[in-house]
């Protein structure tokens, strides 16, 4: 969910986003000897509660943002790859580090478009969201040029970036109820 989606009834989706991002991240990063099939189902279940968020957040605000299909286009996405994993358990790690980079850059340009076109937020709510979409973006795309056999380094990566993205989320919710 975006800082431009944020408003006094939706705190919630924000939060739980937030610290389903900080709770992944963390397990993914301090967790040394995580294997793939343990990768794909937290990353799946970190997608699936985020595409139900993303989903529910977008719906609640249909009648007071604009943009509100953009977070339930990003939940559709996400709820799609969380399936797909949980599903394929058995997907080549090519096409892991493939669905996490592409969910990562739509979630980057879903956010900061989400951003742009929200002319009712404050800037320091539009300059959070514009980090938050820029490194999906840029986490994104490194990741996807990420070299199989360097396998510790995109977990590392994918987990910098939930933990950063889940702090940003629950900074914009600190921020929304003052």
């Amino acid at each position: 969910m975006s800082a431009a989606s944020v408003t006094k009834n939706t705190w919630w989706a924000l939060v739980l986003g937030g610290l389903a991002s900080l709770l992944f991240g963390v397990a993914v990063v301090f967790w040394p000897g995580l294997t793939v099939l343990v990768l794909i189902y937290l990353f799946s279940s970190y997608v699936l509660i985020s595409g139900v968020v993303n989903v529910l957040s977008g719906i609640s605000v249909t009648s007071i943002n604009d943009t509100w299909f953009l977070p339930v286009i990003m939940g559709v996405v996400e709820l799609g790859v969380g399936v797909y994993l949980l599903r394929h358990t058995t997907v080549k790690f090519t096409t892991l580090i493939v669905l996490i980079g592409f969910t990562l850059i739509a979630r980057g340009l879903i956010e900061a478009v989400n951003v742009y076109y929200s002319t009712k937020q404050a800037v320091k709510l539009q300059a959070l969201g514009y980090i938050a979409g820029l490194a999906g973006l840029v986490a994104g795309i490194v990741i996807l040029f990420t070299k199989q056999s360097a396998g510790v380094s995109f977990v590392w990566i994918l987990g910098v970036y939930a933990i950063v993205l889940g702090v940003l989320h629950l900074a914009i919710t600190a921020d929304t109820e003052n």
